[in-house]
Protein backbone atom coordinates (compact mmCIF):
# COMPACT_ATOMS: atom_id res chain seq x y z
CA UNK A 1 0.00 0.00 0.00
CA UNK A 2 1.38 3.38 -1.00
CA UNK A 3 0.43 6.58 0.79
CA UNK A 4 -1.90 8.85 -1.16
CA UNK A 5 0.07 12.09 -1.25
CA UNK A 6 -2.93 14.36 -1.00
CA UNK A 7 -5.41 12.76 1.40
CA UNK A 8 -5.73 13.62 5.07
CA UNK A 9 -7.99 11.55 7.33
CA UNK A 10 -9.50 13.30 10.34
CA UNK A 11 -10.90 11.02 13.05
CA UNK A 12 -12.73 12.95 15.76
CA UNK A 13 -16.18 12.59 17.30
CA UNK A 14 -16.47 16.38 17.66
CA UNK A 15 -18.04 17.86 14.49
CA UNK A 16 -16.56 21.30 15.29
CA UNK A 17 -13.00 19.91 15.28
CA UNK A 18 -13.67 17.91 12.09
CA UNK A 19 -15.06 21.02 10.36
CA UNK A 20 -12.24 23.32 11.48
CA UNK A 21 -9.52 20.89 10.36
CA UNK A 22 -11.34 20.08 7.09
CA UNK A 23 -11.55 23.76 6.15
CA UNK A 24 -7.89 24.26 7.05
CA UNK A 25 -6.58 21.35 4.97
CA UNK A 26 -8.97 21.94 2.06
CA UNK A 27 -7.66 25.50 1.78
CA UNK A 28 -4.16 24.03 1.51
CA UNK A 29 -5.23 21.79 -1.36
CA UNK A 30 -5.49 18.48 0.50
CA UNK A 31 -8.33 16.02 -0.02
CA UNK A 32 -9.96 15.53 3.38
CA UNK A 33 -11.95 12.57 4.64
CA UNK A 34 -13.55 12.76 8.08
CA UNK A 35 -14.65 9.99 10.41
CA UNK A 36 -16.66 10.31 13.60
CA UNK A 37 -15.72 6.88 14.96
CA UNK A 38 -12.78 4.51 14.92
CA UNK A 39 -14.40 1.53 13.21
CA UNK A 40 -15.35 3.38 10.02
CA UNK A 41 -11.88 4.91 9.92
CA UNK A 42 -10.09 1.55 10.35
CA UNK A 43 -12.17 0.10 7.54
CA UNK A 44 -11.06 2.91 5.19
CA UNK A 45 -7.48 2.96 6.44
CA UNK A 46 -7.09 -0.73 5.64
CA UNK A 47 -8.12 -0.11 2.01
CA UNK A 48 -6.21 3.07 1.21
CA UNK A 49 -3.41 4.87 3.00
CA UNK A 50 -3.77 8.65 3.37
CA UNK A 51 -0.82 11.06 3.49
CA UNK A 52 -1.57 11.79 7.15
CA UNK A 53 -4.03 10.94 9.92
CA UNK A 54 -5.31 13.29 12.63
CA UNK A 55 -6.73 11.12 15.41
CA UNK A 56 -8.57 12.24 18.52
CA UNK A 57 -7.37 10.40 21.62
CA UNK A 58 -10.87 10.27 23.20
CA UNK A 59 -13.34 8.51 20.95
CA UNK A 60 -16.63 6.76 21.63
CA UNK A 61 -16.28 3.02 21.05
CA UNK A 62 -12.62 2.44 20.29
CA UNK A 63 -10.21 4.87 21.92
CA UNK A 64 -7.39 6.50 19.98
CA UNK A 65 -4.96 4.02 21.60
CA UNK A 66 -7.03 1.01 20.48
CA UNK A 67 -7.18 2.43 16.96
CA UNK A 68 -3.39 2.79 16.90
CA UNK A 69 -3.02 -0.85 17.99
CA UNK A 70 -5.49 -2.06 15.34
CA UNK A 71 -3.58 -0.20 12.65
CA UNK A 72 -0.20 -1.47 13.88
CA UNK A 73 0.71 2.23 13.90
CA UNK A 74 4.46 1.68 14.40
CA UNK A 75 4.59 0.25 10.87
CA UNK A 76 1.84 2.37 9.31
CA UNK A 77 3.16 4.20 6.20
CA UNK A 78 1.58 7.58 7.07
CA UNK A 79 2.21 9.81 10.10
CA UNK A 80 -0.57 9.63 12.71
CA UNK A 81 -0.99 12.75 14.83
CA UNK A 82 -2.90 12.44 18.08
CA UNK A 83 -5.17 15.36 18.96
CA UNK A 84 -5.24 15.73 22.72
CA UNK A 85 -6.60 18.15 25.28
CA UNK A 86 -4.48 19.74 28.00
CA UNK A 87 -5.12 17.01 30.57
CA UNK A 88 -4.39 14.16 28.17
CA UNK A 89 -0.59 14.14 28.35
CA UNK A 90 -0.32 10.62 29.89
CA UNK A 91 -2.61 9.36 27.14
CA UNK A 92 -0.61 11.20 24.46
CA UNK A 93 2.56 9.56 25.81
CA UNK A 94 0.82 6.18 25.63
CA UNK A 95 -0.15 6.99 22.03
CA UNK A 96 3.50 7.71 21.09
CA UNK A 97 4.45 4.36 22.63
CA UNK A 98 1.86 2.75 20.39
CA UNK A 99 3.23 4.26 17.21
CA UNK A 100 1.68 7.74 16.93
CA UNK A 101 3.99 10.13 15.07
CA UNK A 102 3.43 13.05 17.45
CA UNK A 103 0.66 14.75 19.36
CA UNK A 104 -0.95 18.15 18.91
CA UNK A 105 -2.49 19.77 21.96
CA UNK A 106 -5.81 21.61 21.86
CA UNK A 107 -6.33 24.49 21.46
CA UNK A 108 -4.03 24.49 18.43
CA UNK A 109 -3.22 27.20 15.89
CA UNK A 110 -3.73 26.65 12.16
CA UNK A 111 -0.06 27.47 11.42
CA UNK A 112 1.21 24.93 13.95
CA UNK A 113 -1.01 22.15 12.63
CA UNK A 114 -0.10 22.79 9.00
CA UNK A 115 3.61 23.04 9.70
CA UNK A 116 3.69 19.83 11.77
CA UNK A 117 1.59 17.91 9.23
CA UNK A 118 3.66 19.02 6.22
CA UNK A 119 6.80 18.14 8.10
CA UNK A 120 5.42 14.75 9.14
CA UNK A 121 4.40 13.85 5.58
CA UNK A 122 7.76 14.78 4.05
CA UNK A 123 9.66 13.02 6.85
CA UNK A 124 7.64 9.84 6.37
CA UNK A 125 8.50 9.85 2.65
CA UNK A 126 12.20 10.08 3.48
CA UNK A 127 12.06 7.26 6.02
CA UNK A 128 12.51 4.62 3.40
CA UNK A 129 16.04 5.93 2.88
CA UNK A 130 17.25 5.11 6.41
CA UNK A 131 20.11 2.58 6.34
CA UNK A 132 19.75 -0.50 8.51
CA UNK A 133 21.71 -0.10 11.75
CA UNK A 134 23.95 -2.96 12.86
CA UNK A 135 24.39 -2.56 16.62
CA UNK A 136 23.07 -5.12 19.08
CA UNK A 137 19.40 -4.57 19.91
CA UNK A 138 18.74 -2.44 16.80
CA UNK A 139 15.98 -4.85 15.70
CA UNK A 140 14.05 -4.05 18.91
CA UNK A 141 13.63 -0.41 17.89
CA UNK A 142 10.97 1.10 15.64
CA UNK A 143 11.93 3.31 12.66
CA UNK A 144 11.04 6.38 14.68
CA UNK A 145 13.11 5.26 17.68
CA UNK A 146 16.10 4.67 15.39
CA UNK A 147 15.78 8.24 14.08
CA UNK A 148 15.61 9.63 17.62
CA UNK A 149 18.56 7.47 18.66
CA UNK A 150 20.65 8.83 15.81
CA UNK A 151 19.91 12.39 16.96
CA UNK A 152 20.77 11.58 20.60
CA UNK A 153 24.03 9.82 19.73
CA UNK A 154 24.94 12.77 17.48
CA UNK A 155 24.70 14.89 20.64
CA UNK A 156 21.37 16.64 20.01
CA UNK A 157 19.26 17.79 22.95
CA UNK A 158 15.58 16.78 23.08
CA UNK A 159 14.70 20.21 21.72
CA UNK A 160 17.18 20.00 18.83
CA UNK A 161 16.20 16.41 18.02
CA UNK A 162 12.55 17.45 18.01
CA UNK A 163 13.27 20.33 15.65
CA UNK A 164 15.20 18.07 13.25
CA UNK A 165 12.57 15.33 13.31
CA UNK A 166 9.55 17.65 13.28
CA UNK A 167 8.16 16.40 16.60
CA UNK A 168 7.76 17.96 20.04
CA UNK A 169 10.60 17.68 22.62
CA UNK A 170 8.20 15.78 24.86
CA UNK A 171 7.71 13.16 22.14
CA UNK A 172 11.50 12.85 21.84
CA UNK A 173 11.63 12.30 25.61
CA UNK A 174 9.12 9.44 25.38
CA UNK A 175 11.11 7.77 22.59
CA UNK A 176 14.36 8.30 24.46
CA UNK A 177 12.99 6.54 27.56
CA UNK A 178 11.74 3.65 25.41
CA UNK A 179 15.08 3.31 23.61
CA UNK A 180 17.02 3.23 26.87
CA UNK A 181 14.63 0.67 28.29
CA UNK A 182 14.86 -1.56 25.20
CA UNK A 183 18.64 -1.35 24.92
CA UNK A 184 19.29 -1.54 28.67
CA UNK A 185 21.12 1.80 28.71
CA UNK A 186 21.35 3.84 31.91
CA UNK A 187 22.23 7.16 30.30
CA UNK A 188 23.17 8.85 27.02
CA UNK A 189 26.81 7.72 27.31
CA UNK A 190 25.63 4.10 27.57
CA UNK A 191 23.54 4.60 24.44
CA UNK A 192 26.52 5.89 22.49
CA UNK A 193 28.62 2.91 23.62
CA UNK A 194 25.91 0.46 22.54
CA UNK A 195 25.50 2.11 19.13
CA UNK A 196 29.26 2.15 18.56
CA UNK A 197 29.35 -1.53 19.44
CA UNK A 198 31.10 -1.23 22.80
CA UNK A 199 29.27 -3.16 25.51
CA UNK A 200 28.22 -1.15 28.55
CA UNK A 201 30.46 -1.38 31.57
Amino acid sequence: MKADAEAIYIVDDDPAVRDALSVLFNMEGYVVETFSDGDTFIESASKAVPACVMLDVHMPGRSGIEILKSLNAENYPAPIFIISGQGDIPMAVEAIRNGAFDFIEKPFSAETVLERVRDGISRMKKQGDVASPTFQGAELLTRRELEVLKEITDGASNKEAGRTLGISPRTVEVHRARIMEKLGARNAADLVRIVLGHPTA
